[in-house]
């Protein structure tokens, strides 16, 4: 900065003006300076900053990456967002286990991030979440709720699903199973809630055994299915819980040669990019990614900016998209 000042013919408070913006400097001025960084390569130390500042400037994002495309295309719409008010994005993947979730919390901790996005596991109440709290890092829960008086935004499951579930009682389907997601998760608990509440309020078949356990998982959907439609007596439709688990269950439909629709009619939460090119196109639930990415990135900030204020818990309602595998033509 003191080069730069040199070569500008100003003090270096003058620079640090310009760089930070923290006061308004002459157009003249300005451009002896811009012309002076420009010609010495010179970049402000982020470090030396945020000691001054007491702000980073970055946003930690702390989810599952691996193996689910729904939060790879969170991602995106938060990084652009979050580059669009200034600030970088950190990105710490969770596996969606306690111990990995803590561990790569705290590693944005470490990194003084001012305020982290948490899509949480079925454990993070007792483990990230008291350590972000315990710290003070404004937080915002993504994706999935969890019982804490931090800002959280998630989609709408109940009803989203037993609009699947309705739908597929509406083409004469009684004998309907449902794919689960991993216990403990708001999302898996939710949309089982909107399937069974379906299942009872319609007089459908209750039988247990309907209830796969997916785990949210390709494999553990897979290995689900395999078992409830290889057994007699099997279902005539099928209601999958999140996208990976959709993938599971269609090879596992294909591995018994049972055709979607014509031997067994599914409907799917999630609407991945093939949905609508694949043949029979997937009857979905589409969660708007963008608009929930969107709010996540404005509540942490402006969590940055009112740390006191109440909490907040939002849903964001996804949209049905009635296609082919359901069995309508």
């Amino acid at each position: 900065m003191a080069d730069v000042a040199r070569l500008a013919g100003v003090n270096p408070s003058t620079v640090s003006h310009v760089v930070n913006g923290t006061r308004s400097v002459s157009a003249p001025t300005r451009r002896l300076v811009l012309d002076a960084i420009s010609a010495t390569g010179y970049r402000p130390n982020a470090l030396a900053r945020s000691l001054a500042t007491s702000s980073t400037t970055t946003l930690g994002l702390a989810s599952r990456f691996v193996s689910n495309p729904h939060f790879a295309d969170l991602v995106r719409v938060i990084e652009a967002r979050a580059r669009a008010a200034g600030y970088t994005l950190v990105l710490a993947d969770t596996h969606d286990e306690a111990e990995q979730e803590l561990r790569a919390v705290g590693q944005l901790v470490d990194r003084r991030v001012d305020g982290v996005l948490l899509a949480p596991s079925a454990h993070a109440d007792a483990g990230a979440l008291p350590l972000l709290v315990s710290r003070g890092i404004p937080v915002v829960l993504l994706d999935r709720f969890a019982d804490a008086e931090v800002d959280q935004v998630a989609p709408e499951n109940v009803e989203a699903t037993a609009t699947l579930t309705g739908h597929l009682a509406d083409l004469g389907h009684r004998r309907i199973a449902f794919v689960a997601g991993a216990p403990g998760l708001s999302s898996s608990t939710e949309r089982l809630e909107g399937h069974l509440g379906v299942v009872a309020a319609r007089g459908l078949d209750a039988d247990p055994a309907l209830v796969l356990a997916g785990g949210s998982e390709v494999d553990d959907a897979e290995r689900a299915v395999l078992t409830a439609f290889s057994a007699p007596g099997r279902p005539t439709a099928v209601v999958v819980g999140n996208n990976a688990m959709t993938v599971g269950t269609l090879r596992a439909l294909r591995r018994l040669d049972l055709r979607v629709p014509g031997d067994v009619a599914l409907a799917a939460y999630d609407d991945p990019e093939w949905a609508d090119i694949v043949e029979p196109r997937l009857t979905t639930i589409a969660q708007d990614v963008p608009a929930m990415a969107r709010r996540a990135v404005e509540l942490v900030l402006e969590r940055v900016l009112t740390p006191d204020a109440p909490a907040r818990r939002e849903r964001i309602v996804p949209a049905f998209r009635h296609r082919t595998s359901c069995g309508c033509g």
